[in-house]
């Protein structure tokens, strides 16, 4: 696990702020690309009206389209949910599907879903896909897939607690990991606990901009020197 784990108070002011919004303040520290860290389309969030998330990644491999090696039933090798326990709370559990066409069976409907949020965890996230749906939503518990199935067919663990990969996102066990309807991201923990700070900081500016832009003294040269004012113009600079 890593040493710099944020705390209660830290972890509420990313599900008080937005993936974009976070997405932008991470990009004022230049730690990683601007074209990583985050989901893209194959992954979608499946109860936008849902709040953001935020946890530690517990991490998992699983194929759903050929039978396993051993046994016969997905709930198979409990020692995951060991493994997931390994990880501080509060969890977002992140299923990598290896099977050429992804999704063909659903490793979580109901039952799992309830056990992982009693295990803790706030979110399940998998480039695979996810079913009982109406069921999941009704315990408030997040989903983000790459599409819905009406079985499970072969689901089964491949191996759990190693690095994984959706929608383009890779995860480590224990990165922290936030979503919410426009889909989710990892927030490198060198830099979290200042992030909030600085996406406030955007928020204030963005407010800032379409105030100007609604007012009736609006006109493109305002606009701009708003925006050399506060540097938004430069390279770099906290756009959109």
């Amino acid at each position: 696990m890593k040493a710099n784990q944020l705390g209660p108070e830290e972890l509420e002011q990313f599900r008080r702020l937005s993936t974009c919004m976070v997405a932008s303040a991470i990009e004022r520290f230049h730690v990683r690309l601007p074209n990583a860290g985050f989901s893209d389309s194959r992954v979608r969030c499946i109860f936008p009206d849902l709040p953001t998330v935020v946890g530690y990644a517990a991490t998992a491999r699983i194929r759903t389209s050929t039978p396993p090696m051993e046994g016969h039933r997905y709930y198979f090798r409990t020692s995951w949910w060991n493994g997931i326990l390994a990880v501080p709370p509060p969890r977002i559990v992140v299923v990598e599907d290896l099977d050429s066409r992804p999704g063909l069976g659903a490793l979580l409907g109901e039952v799992h879903a309830n056990v992982l949020q009693a295990l803790g965890s706030v979110a399940f996230v998998t480039n695979g896909s996810v079913r009982d749906l109406p069921e999941v939503g009704a315990i408030g518990f997040q989903l983000f897939a790459g599409n819905v199935a009406v079985s499970h067919a072969y689901a089964h663990l491949f191996d759990f607690g190693g690095s994984v990969e959706v929608g383009g996102m890779k995860v480590k066990p224990g990165d922290l990991v936030q979503g919410d309807r426009h889909g989710v991201q990892t927030i490198p923990l060198e830099i979290a606990a200042e992030v909030p700070r600085v996406a406030r900081e955007i928020q204030r500016r963005r407010q800032y901009f379409v105030g100007l832009c609604r007012s009736r003294e609006f006109s493109l040269e305002k606009l701009r020197g708003a925006m050399e004012e506060q540097g938004e113009t430069e390279p770099g600079g906290g756009r959109g």
